[in-house]
């Protein structure tokens, strides 16, 4: 079938090249875990899999700046005092829990 089809289109595909089209789309989908992938394709090692997800200069400034932009929100969040726990006591404890 794959050889009637690169007659068709005039293209030379192989198996070995929809596996990695395919592992390539895998390891970039966020619903699928990255080890998820490796049992897929049969590798002994994440390493192997992680070849497929070569990230580009703009994904990762990207990334940096959502986590930084996560840690920022979440330092500027006071802790709110478990059950039990009066804010005037914590903050006398800890000074400036609450």
């Amino acid at each position: 079938m794959l050889n009637r089809a690169n007659e068709l289109l005039g293209a030379n595909w192989t198996l070995h090249d929809l596996r990695h089209t395919a592992a390539y789309r895998m390891a970039r989908d966020p619903g699928l875990a990255l080890t998820d992938v490796q049992w897929v394709l049969g590798h002994a090692y994440l390493s192997t899999t992680q070849i497929y997800i070569p990230a580009g200069r703009d994904e990762i400034v990207e990334a940096v700046r959502a986590h930084h932009h996560r840690q920022t929100r979440l330092a500027q969040a006071p802790p709110v005092p478990a059950a039990g726990y009066r804010a005037e006591s914590l903050n006398d404890l800890f000074g400036g829990v609450g």
